[in-house]
This record gives structure tokens, C-alpha cells and sequence, in this order.
């Protein structure tokens, strides 16, 4: 006798199946956008893209599967895959003088999730998440450099931290342009298929 497949079954597994894409797509974002950047004179830390992908997979995952994807991307180039700012990777790099702004990402994408979902049409609020979360990441990853490099924490500050918030708040703007339309687009097939 055949036995036939629940329709609750079916649809979670709609589900496990979408979020594991949404997952993997932002995943996959964060490691184009992460390699490309441009290194300063004044500073060890470079000028990266990786922040603009933590901020679109905040967007489209939200807090929890955002962090997943932010974790996912920090054991890829733990791994060996040149990800990382430079086409770079490995575990010197996540120990090294710019190592605290990596793992600082974790948090960020955190904080921001989680202001992007409670606040879902508060544009300005969502701001606020990634300005919290942004800072979170500058705190950990200037005292990593401080640490790691001998220097003053102020003079960490200097070099890892002031130069990059001109560009950080740019990529803000970008991620809400492209992140909301992206959301709620996403929203729409996720909940049409889950459904189906």
C-alpha cells in the first residue's frame, strides 16, 4: 500500500527547503562582496565590501538565518577559501591585526537583523540596527588591532576605525535601497511556494 505524504510534511519541508536557498544566496553574496577591497596607506585595515553583504544578508534572512550565513562565510575562508578582504584566508587571518573587524561581523549582522525584523517599515530604525551593530563590530576589531599590533587603543581607533565610517554609512544606504525591494520581494516567493 502506497502511503501517501502528509500535507504538513510537505509544506515544512517547502519551507526547510527555502531557507536553506536564502541561506546559501546570502552566503554567496557576502563572499563575492568580501574579497573586494582597497587597502589605505594610513591603516592595516582595508577598505572591504564585506560589510555591504552582512548587511544584505540581515535583509534577506533576518537576525538568525543572517548570522548563520555570516558564521557560514567566516568558516568558508576559515577553510582555506580566499573570501576574506584581499582575496585572502585562513586561520593567520582571522588571528591577525584585522581578524576582531571579521569576527566583529557576527554581531553586527545580529543587531541589525534583528532591528530590520522588529521594525519592519521603520526605514530609520533599521539604520539605527546597523549603525549599533557597526559599532559593536569597530569596538571588537579595534581592540584585536590594538592588541595584536601594540598599539594604543586610541590610535587603533584611528587606523581601523574613523577613515572606513564615511564609506560604512554609503553601504547603509545602498543595503536599504537594494535590501527592502530585495526583502520584500523574497517575502512574496517564499511565502507563495510555502504555500503551494
Amino acid at each position: 500500500m502506497k502511503k501517501t505524504e502528509e500535507p504538513g510534511n510537505k509544506k515544512t519541508g517547502r519551507i526547510a527547503t527555502i531557507t536553506i536557498t536564502r541561506v546559501a544566496l546570502a552566503t554567496a553574496v557576502i563572499c563575492v562582496l568580501g574579497p573586494l577591497s582597497i587597502y589605505i596607506p594610513i591603516s592595516p585595515v582595508p577598505i572591504s565590501l564585506g560589510i555591504l553583504g552582512i548587511f544584505f544578508a540581515a535583509y534577506v534572512n533576518g537576525w538568525l538565518w543572517g548570522t548563520a550565513s555570516c558564521i557560514l562565510y567566516i568558516l568558508i575562508g576559515f577553510a582555506g577559501v580566499p573570501v576574506f578582504a584581499g582575496f585572502t584566508a585562513g586561520a593567520h587571518k582571522l588571528l591577525g591585526p584585522t581578524g576582531g573587524y571579521i569576527i566583529g561581523y557576527i554581531p553586527l549582522a545580529l543587531t541589525a537583523g534583528l532591528f530590520i525584523e522588529k521594525f519592519g517599515k521603520k526605514i530609520p530604525l533599521h539604520i539605527v540596527g546597523m549603525i549599533l551593530g557597526t559599532a559593536i563590530c569597530y569596538a571588537l576589531g579595534t581592540a584585536w588591532l590594538a592588541l595584536s599590533a601594540g598599539m594604543s587603543f586610541n590610535a587603533a581607533l584611528w587606523a581601523g576605525v574613523i577613515p572606513f565610517i564615511p564609506a560604512d554609512l554609503v553601504k547603509m544606504v545602498i543595503a536599504v535601497s537594494v535590501g527592502i525591494p530585495v526583502r520584500i520581494g523574497i517575502r512574496k516567493v517564499s511565502g507563495s511556494q510555502a504555500n503551494a
